[in-house]
């Protein structure tokens, strides 16, 4: 029988198919994750130039930009030149993103639900070790307000 050899084996291969739940519920809103996850964050911010929000999380503009412009072409989103900057860009749910964002927060609650049904009581406990785990990485939740900077990646 093979085991994992290291611990966090576990948990990658978790986050996989979490992931891949994930994906599934957001397939008849015909987004992904990572879009749904940016439509989210600025339903928090409100109005969010496209440089903060690729701080927030932690990517290249580069990669914010490649994301949005999907967001723009599907009608989620409008972007603008903000007037105090004109070199920054300002991104704004539509009302179709707004809209979206409740059929996003079902598919975040099927997939907790998924992890309740799994883990049963533990799963509280597992909640709070993740986010424990996020932040003790350096993770933030975009649009949410932070005392630190996120870790830049590159995606």
């Amino acid at each position: 029988m093979l085991i994992d050899q290291h611990d966090f084996h576990g948990l990658l291969h978790s986050a996989e198919l979490i992931e891949s739940a994930l994906r599934q519920q957001l397939a008849t809103l015909d987004i992904l994750p990572r879009q749904a996850r940016v439509l989210e964050a600025m339903g928090r911010t409100g109005p969010v130039s496209q440089t903060d929000l690729a701080a927030a999380f932690g990517i290249t503009s580069a990669s914010m930009s490649t994301m949005t412009d999907r967001l723009l072409a599907a009608g989620y989103i409008t972007r603008t030149i903000d007037p105090a900057s004109r070199r920054k860009n300002v991104l704004e749910l539509t009302d179709k993103g707004q809209t979206l964002l409740g059929g996003i927060g079902e598919a975040w609650t099927a997939v907790d639900n998924v992890i309740r049904d799994v883990l049963g009581t533990d799963s509280e406990t597992f909640f709070d070790l993740a986010r424990r785990l996020r932040n003790g990485l350096g993770g933030t939740v975009p649009g949410a307000k932070t005392t630190r900077a996120p870790a830049r990646r590159s995606d």
